[in-house]
């Protein structure tokens, strides 16, 4: 489905997965477009779905943020389709500042249960965070 002069959804998703995961290496625009030999101008275009990313282009970025090219595209997190909710929710975190610095940290944390501690006391202050209905 078609939105606003021929940007197709699949190529505003592509592209928002790919700033996201370029921002979390922390990799500018014009290091990414170096790498794969374009233009910032031209990655910009790619991040806003404006200009369509190419198969070999996109073989080429996923090479260089480190994933398979399916995960651009994501259509699979450790074996599981991701949902526009999913989707939504990364970018909200990959936009601010503290969503990057924490999703580093944590990914540094190679102790299981230290994450997974980690993330059910995330859980514990989001739900108590979420408004209550009277």
């Amino acid at each position: 489905m078609a939105h606003q002069k021929g940007i197709e959804l699949v190529d505003v998703e592509v592209g928002a997965r790919i700033r996201e995961r370029r921002k979390f290496l922390g990799l500018s625009q014009t290091n990414l477009a170096e790498r794969i030999g374009v233009t910032f101008q031209q990655v910009q275009k790619y991040e806003k779905g404006a200009n369509r990313v190419g198969s070999s282009r996109l073989h080429q970025i996923a090479s260089v943020l480190r994933v398979e090219p399916a995960a651009l595209f994501g259509q699979f997190v450790e074996g599981q389709e991701v949902g526009s909710q999913e989707v939504a929710a990364l970018a909200q975190m990959m936009g601010s500042s503290e969503g990057l610095a924490f999703n580093r940290a944590f990914a540094k944390i190679s102790d299981v249960a230290t994450r997974r501690s980690i993330l059910a006391l995330v859980k514990v202050i989001a739900s108590s965070s979420e408004p209550t209905e009277s």
